[in-house]
């Protein structure tokens, strides 16, 4: 009688990706194409001779560099590796292989060789900046008047039940008061997962940069045809 081989275990699963995009990019974008659309496709449905070959031209060129740099950019984040799909090209980097990521004017990842890259799918919102930063000011405020409203008795019987009844405000449980733009906390996010994966075997690799020739393409090719209409008499 055999006895069966021991079965080896399942390979853990691999884990979905979490996708990060500009929802304002994505609404300016379908309204640029709209608009664009709209004027090439009348161009070339009442226009005559030249005319249409130019609104041809121009769609080839616009749609894809409209789409690249709005509707495009995107980034995918699981336990093994960052894919960041910019306007222009697709850079993979696994966590081992990424030294930091800064947030500045711009959110960018920073190679362990010294490379940047910037992430187009998170843009940095100043306006939303200084939105956050008023809205922990403020959640700073109300607690230190809380703690005052405890130690100077007053409440209901001096304790803060009051507080304790109806919960604190909603910035208190954000990082105890602390609110962070969007795009700030997307960035905080990325940087608490390479501190717990950055020396995962699995997340070990090198680097892979692609040029996305699905843009360059026909937008060179809706330019040159463009030049030529535009130089021709």
């Amino acid at each position: 009688m055999t006895t069966p081989e021991p079965q080896s275990p399942s390979p853990d699963p691999v884990s979905k990706d979490r996708v990060y995009r500009s929802h304002m990019g994505i609404a300016g974008g379908v309204l640029l194409l709209a608009v664009a659309l709209w004027l090439g496709i009348d161009a070339l449905v009442r226009g005559e001779g030249r005319t249409q070959w130019l609104a041809l031209a121009a769609l080839i060129l616009i749609v894809p560099l409209v789409s690249a740099f709005t509707l495009r950019p995107a980034v995918h984040a699981n336990e093994d590796r960052l894919r960041i799909r910019n306007p222009l090209r697709v850079i993979v980097l696994p966590w081992g292989q990424i030294a930091s990521l800064r947030s500045g004017y711009s959110n960018e990842v920073v190679a362990k060789s010294g490379t940047k890259f910037q992430l187009w799918a998170v843009p940095v919102s100043l306006r939303a900046r200084k939105k956050a930063a008023r809205r922990s000011a403020q959640a700073a405020a109300e607690r230190g008047t809380g703690a005052r409203d405890q130690r100077g008795g007053r409440g209901r019987g001096g304790l803060g039940l009051d507080r304790l009844e109806f919960g604190a405000p909603v910035a208190d449980s954000e990082a105890h008061g602390l609110v962070r733009a969007e795009t700030d906390q997307i960035v905080d996010d990325l940087r608490e997962l390479l501190e717990r994966r950055e020396n995962a075997e699995s997340a070990q690799g090198e680097i892979t940069v692609r040029w996305a020739y699905e843009v360059v393409g026909p937008a060179i090719a809706g330019a040159v045809l463009l030049l030529i209409l535009l130089t021709m008499q």
